[in-house]
């Protein structure tokens, strides 16, 4: 028996993930959730798996909680404090990190102190303190299993191969709702268009990173971080098709590439239940239906968010923290209304230019740098600076 805490519970990841333990209640026991605002669902989640703590966002929402389940024992606890809390329960072995955004990282990092598997869908921890989280990782002696299906591929096709036999990891994209879209009409594309993902389900946050490719930026940051790869190895293909989900290819020549249906449940069991496989009884994917696999590289003038990622992950330190939080507040402004689709890398490129980089030393270094970013995006926006 497994017992797990699930941090974003009722996000995509989360809900994909209480699905699985759902079906395989003999191999996993849930001990904590943590969860936003969405307490209806954590609600119903609560009363399912019956777990030992849960955290919401803050006190408000903890009140409204124990008002509405008095007779539940469980622990309620809220805020960053709350998901520490989670995170390092004694009881817990593995923590799901499904939490978007750049709040998952001292959760996560907490997490590995206290020795925790972590089964990572929350690219920021690496993203922002790649060098800290694998440190701490190797100190406490932590396992990191992906959840992203790219890198879940990737640690698939690595298995059983010598490091370095790998000549370069190859990140396969679905270019997004917007990859036909003329350039002279992005900027003209609403927020509904931009949340339409032809192939995935997912948050609106990383919905909107996937049409404008920062998701795979981020993803390269995190495969250099989690599989100790140089980020020129690293490279990005565009895969309509989202049938081969990443490949790895070795010095012969040789490209172990891991396919499959666009499913999220199928790398998070793997993360949860590895080195075994769980029966999911999902549909199988039928390759003489796919219509033919396509390959080709993503055009810079289309995608300029992947180029700043390499461009951040190579300048290192400070930098991509800076990036991962301008990031973070373009797009909540463009799901706001208040800039347009194509004003996310102008505010990306105007912030990082400022930035003065810095030396990472401590977990401070990397919050003070995210901190700053997000302050100088928010002044730009607020004041109506031209971005360009």
């Amino acid at each position: 028996m497994k017992r797990l805490a699930v941090l974003g519970s009722t996000g995509s990841i989360g809900v994909n993930t209480l699905h699985i333990v759902r079906q395989f209640l003999e191999r996993f026991e849930v001990i904590g959730l943590s969860a936003g605002v969405n307490i209806r669902l954590l609600k119903d989640q609560i009363l399912q798996f019956r777990p030992k703590i849960v955290s919401v966002l803050n006190k408000e929402l903890s009140d409204v909680l124990r008002r509405e389940l008095p007779d539940i024992p469980a622990q309620i606890v809220h805020g960053v404090e709350g998901l520490i809390q989670v995170a390092t329960h004694p009881e817990v072995d593995e923590v799901v990190s499904a939490i978007v955004g750049a709040v998952g990282l001292i959760p996560t990092l907490s997490a590995i102190k206290t020795g925790k598997t972590i089964a990572l869908a929350n690219k920021e921890p690496l993203v922002m303190a790649g060098k800290i989280v694998i440190e701490e990782a190797k100190r406490n002696n932590v396992q990191i299993l992906p959840v992203d299906s790219e890198h879940s591929a990737i640690f698939q096709a690595l298995l059983g191969h010598q490091k370095g036999d790998v000549h370069r990891l190859i990140l396969t994209a679905s270019g997004g709702p917007f990859l036909n879209v003329p350039l002279s009409k992005l900027q003209d594309v609403t927020v509904k268009e931009a949340l339409n993902h032809p192939h995935w389900e997912m948050g609106k946050k990383v919905t909107i990173d996937s049409a404008s490719l920062m998701n795979k930026g981020l993803e390269v940051i995190e495969a250099h971080w989690l599989f100790d790869i140089p980020v020129e190895k690293i490279i990005v293909q565009i895969h309509p098709q989202s049938v081969v989900h990443s490949m790895v290819e070795y010095i012969d020549g040789s490209i172990v590439a891991q396919m499959g249906i666009t499913d999220m449940r199928i790398p998070i069991s793997y993360a949860l239940s590895f080195p075994q496989r769980l029966p999911l009884n999902l549909p199988a994917l039928d390759l003489t239906q796919s219509g033919g696999l396509t390959f080709f590289q993503p055009d810079p003038e289309r995608f300029p968010c992947l180029q700043l990622a390499y461009q951040s992950i190579q300048i290192g330190e400070t930098m991509p923290a800076i990036l991962n939080a301008t990031n973070e507040v373009a797009v909540n402004a463009f799901l706001e209304g208040s800039i347009k689709f194509t004003d996310i890398p102008l505010l990306l490129r105007r912030v990082m230019e400022q930035h003065e980089v810095k030396q990472i030393h401590t977990i401070e270094d990397i919050l003070k740098a995210d901190h700053w970013a997000r302050e100088r995006a928010r002044t730009i926006l607020s004041e109506g600076r031209k971005m360009c």
